[in-house]
């Protein structure tokens, strides 16, 4: 079972569910014509190599790889909807997601970072205080901003991919039968979800921006950059921490927070979405044995 624990993950893209293995990963995706399209591709050699066994090293380069195979997957699944076949791979995509990148970490981190700086000259706080404000803000836009994008239609519909993707995951787990029936009865949160990544990574970036003290507004808003592979890394190493230890009634504990906030990223899936990611799933396991890697 702890194998299974931290070797599958799954990601919900526009009318379909990516599922990722140790080998390979599979996107199944719901075309307009009402059929589930497939598509299965090697994972990149970088999931094989020693790094990967490196902690905090690994969480940051599989991090990045991870937001790049999200791209893709959120690329085809549109594609398919469209009947489009423009493909973004290689510079676009991480130009694309370099830009994406920079607006979250503009909004997520230098905004609250130039807000507390201001505070803390303007208002006469403690530089202490100031960073804890700080990092209360930037929880306060992360939950805020998940909790109103989940009123939009499109991704009301996308949360409920990512139930069901959830749900797959928990029932495979569980050793039960992959049926939509068996499977809508999980649970749709999951503690490897990226969700809690983002809320540990906010949490722990609360403690350490806290504990660096004062700073010129130059060096403030450099390091709320130059730290975030280092927060990132820790936040990995501690999911899978938490993942690998769930039988623990602390760490059970520890973890309803990222659970909560599931809540807001999830929504319940209807049949239709649960064969989705069902198929996704099963196509990636078979891809696991079939590919030569």
């Amino acid at each position: 079972m702890e194998d299974r624990i931290i070797t599958y993950g799954g990601q919900a893209v526009i009318e379909g569910v990516m599922m990722r293995g140790r080998k390979a990963f599979a996107i199944a995706m719901r075309a307009p014509d009402g059929k589930i399209v497939l598509h299965t591709e090697n994972l990149a050699a970088v999931y094989r190599s020693r790094l990967t066994k490196i902690p905090f090293l690994r969480g940051v380069i599989l991090l990045w790889d991870a937001l790049g195979l999200g791209m893709r997957a959120l690329t085809l699944s549109a594609n398919t909807q469209t009947g489009e076949d423009e493909k973004l791979e290689g510079p676009a995509l991480y130009l694309t997601l370099g830009l994406s990148l920079a607006i979250g970490i503009g909004l997520f981190f230098l905004l609250p970072a130039g807000v507390g700086g201001l505070a803390e000259h303007y208002l006469g706080w403690s530089a202490w205080l100031n960073n804890l404000v700080e990092g209360i803000i930037r929880l306060v836009l992360l939950v805020g901003y998940i909790w109103a994008i989940g009123f939009m239609p499109d991704v009301r519909r996308l949360f409920g991919y990512h139930g069901a993707e959830h749900k797959t995951i928990n029932a495979f787990e569980a050793g039960a039968e992959l049926t939509p029936e068996n499977v809508a009865k999980f649970p749709i949160e999951h503690a490897r979800c990226g969700t809690a990544f983002l809320l540990t990574l906010v949490l722990i970036s609360i403690l350490v921006f806290t504990a660096l003290g004062p700073l010129s507004l130059f060096w403030r808003l450099a390091s709320r950059i130059l730290l975030i592979p280092v927060l990132a890394g820790i936040s990995v190493e501690y999911i899978r921490w938490t993942a690998n230890h769930l039988d623990s009634p602390f760490v059970r504990l520890l973890i309803k927070p990222n659970l909560a906030l599931q809540s807001l990223t999830t929504r319940e899936p209807d049949t239709s979405m649960l064969e989705v990611a069902i198929e996704s799933f099963k196509t990636m396991r078979q891809a696991e044995q079939e590919l030569v890697v």
